[in-house]
């Protein structure tokens, strides 16, 4: 039988469901993690159905990547027909934060870089929080803006956003001791 984390334990969400694959119960996962082996080996992982606020576990079964969607086919344990996985849809997949993977160096946690102060390095200005991480070619950071007038009233107008580039040359220090990123962009990447 699993064991339940603390409830005071962190996550890490690894996938969504974004629907089933087939009439057997299988299900279509949309990646949150660089590491294929959260897929593709056996083994307990939580399920966190949308509205709920503690993650349940289930088991992995089998799990294969299904080239050209960028996405997984998983086999969990008790879904066994369509109605029961398209009941699991926009659920998130999750392991416990305690079961991270080594990292090579220069590689993050997408969770560790949530949050982050954005600072300019030439200046020391602060320009914004990393609020997101989409996966491309690059990853892209998502950065919330600092307002540039502090005056300003920005209760009534949407926060404005920049997708940072997350490579080197744009963003050559991720500090999370004291949790910043350092950027050189070039002119227009944020303005």
């Amino acid at each position: 039988m699993p064991s339940t984390p603390t409830p005071s334990a962190e996550w890490l969400p690894i996938g969504r469901i974004v629907g089933p694959h087939g009439l057997n119960g299988e299900v279509r996962v949309y990646p949150d993690s660089d590491f294929p082996q959260r897929f593709e080996q056996p083994g307990e992982r939580w399920l966190l159905k949308p509205g709920a606020t503690t993650p349940s576990p289930i088991k992995l079964i089998k799990g294969r990547f299904q080239d050209g969607k960028g996405l997984y086919i998983l086999k969990l344990a008790g879904i066994n027909h369509r109605d029961q996985a398209e009941a699991l849809r926009d659920s998130q997949l999750l392991v416990a934060a305690d079961d991270r993977l080594p990292l090579d160096p220069g590689e993050f946690h997408v969770g560790d870089l949530m949050g982050l102060a954005v600072i300019l390095q030439t200046t020391g200005e602060q320009v914004g929080t990393v609020t997101d991480v989409y996966r491309a070619g690059n990853d892209l950071l998502e950065v919330a803006l600092t307002p540039q007038d502090a005056a300003a009233d920005t209760s009534q107008a949407q926060p404005r956003t920049a997708l940072i580039p997350f490579v080197e040359a744009i963003v050559p220090v991720v500090d999370l001791t004291n949790s910043r990123v350092e950027i050189t962009p070039p002119d227009g990447l944020i303005d």
